[in-house]
């Protein structure tokens, strides 16, 4: 018998897959930290021989070279990728075996990039299994824009012809396992599940039930932000990550501290955003271990500027470090383990700022406040509706256009409160004053504030 484990990254949305048998298995778009993939196949007993890329992954630094150097395995890299190192070229319809009875067969699946090969797992010559990568998702397709503009068409009409093929070759009951779609932003639509077929996507995918000219229409005009730092992600997978360097990184006092902040490098508190509120080293941001750390951090700082890490714990330290690894962000500069009173310098004492509900943002308009309401969720996420008056600067260009925030105490939402707390400690260490609403964006309507949704006339 076959089987297939899942290997969640759940910061980046995205799974890789170890599958096999009794002795040997394949790893299907390997994460960087392979030590989870090597624990894995320790638990279940078996010899890694293979490790299968999909495509040259946009959104996160591949472990695939260095697990394929470690283990000895064969690795498959579809042959249109021009990549700079030793690999198996895949082609359309080359065959892996994997263990007795057990194969991997490489299927052609442009889209999410020209090159874009899935995998099918084949048990006694029937399929069971099928790795679609960033291309057939749970409901959706892998977005056709990361690799270049004037492709973004072609490779969207490709991207239905490749679903068509899979749907067409495979029985309804073969399992659909991509790589993305569980959060990530490599999708082109929100994910609408964990688990699916090839029938239940015959059922449901816009790419199976639409006309190509219907499909590419809206999937053109529903694709979201792109974060910054996918376009130094290809780069880097194409030449060959250099091995990950998880040690602790050198720890700080709050002197050095204070030094880095004063040369303009990033100094990053990953404590909770209410710990955060309550007291920080000024100057500082704020972006929380148990959030979307990897994504929004890479997002934002200017790439390869120095980043000093602030933690609770060597626990929480140890979590973010392998995070930001897996997109790039190899070494912090520096880290400190503890509480604010023990990052200040002398004679010091850690700044803070207010943390709110929409029913306080209501009632100080009420009460004649001018509070500058400042908007910083996504474009698509706006589009469905907006808190009157309010002004809008995605998360991820606040740091960049601080100068456009009016004048006046901001009070900064987001869907949620974790995207407000980022951009409110960024505001705060340009020296606003800031309350950060950590809040859902539903109660902004059960506080009485005045929404305007795309449909009401006065939005114009």
């Amino acid at each position: 018998m076959f089987f297939v484990e899942v290997l969640e990254t759940e910061g980046l949305g995205n799974r890789s897959y170890l599958a096999g048998g009794p002795r040997s298995a394949v790893v299907v778009d390997p994460p960087r930290d392979i030590d989870r993939v090597i624990a894995a196949a320790a638990r279940r007993g078996v010899r890694i021989t293979a490790v299968a890329e999909t495509h040259v992954h946009n959104d996160y630094v591949t472990g695939g070279l260095e697990l394929a150097r470690l283990t000895g395995a064969r690795y498959l890299v579809p042959a249109g990728a021009e990549v700079a190192y030793a690999r198996e070229a895949v082609a359309d319809g080359d065959v892996e075996p994997v263990d007795e009875g057990l194969e991997l067969r490489a299927v052609a699946t442009p889209g999410h990039t020209p090159h874009h090969t899935s995998y099918v797992l084949r048990e006694a010559g029937r399929a069971v299994a099928a790795f679609t990568g960033g291309s057939l998702l749970i409901g959706t397709v892998g977005r056709p824009d990361l690799v270049e503009p004037r492709l973004t068409e072609e490779l969207a009409r490709a991207q239905h012809a490749s679903a068509h093929r899979l749907a067409d070759q495979l029985e309804d009951g073969v399992s659909v396992l991509p790589t993305h779609g569980f959060g990530s932003f490599c999708s082109s639509s929100a994910s609408g599940g964990e688990h699916s077929t090839i029938g239940a996507e015959k059922a449901a995918n816009p790419a199976l039930v639409q006309d190509v000219e219907t499909f590419v229409r809206e999937l053109l005009a529903g694709l979201d932000d792109v974060p910054a730092y996918y376009a130094h992600m290809a780069p880097v997978n194409i030449d060959g990550p250099a091995p990950l360097d998880l040690t602790e990184p050198r720890r700080a006092d709050a002197d050095e501290i204070a030094r880095r902040l004063a040369a303009g490098e990033w100094v990053v508190d990953l404590r909770s955003r209410m710990a955060f509120a309550a007291g920080h080293v000024a100057g500082s941001v704020n972006f929380e271990v148990d959030g979307q750390l990897a994504t929004y951090l890479a997002w934002m700082i200017p790439w390869g500027r120095p980043v000093t890490l602030l933690a609770h714990s060597a626990d929480d330290l140890a979590r973010a470090q392998r995070e930001l690894a897996r997109v790039g962000v190899d070494r912090p500069a520096a880290a400190a383990v503890g509480s604010p009173a023990e990052w200040v310098v002398a004679g010091d004492r850690p700044a803070s700022f207010r943390r709110a509900t929409f029913a306080e943002l209501a009632a100080a308009r009420r009460g004649g406040e001018e509070a500058v309401v400042l908007d910083v969720r996504r474009d698509a996420e706006r589009a469905r509706g907006w808190v009157r008056d309010s002004v809008h600067l995605p998360v991820h260009e606040v740091h960049r256009r601080l100068g456009e925030v009016p004048p006046g105490t901001v009070w900064v939402h987001c869907a949620g409160g974790m995207r407000a707390a980022i951009a409110a400690s960024v505001l705060d260490a340009a020296g606003r004053e800031v309350v950060a609403v950590d809040d859902g964006f539903a109660a902004a309507a059960e506080a009485g504030l005045p929404l305007v949704t795309p449909s009401d006339d006065s939005a114009a």
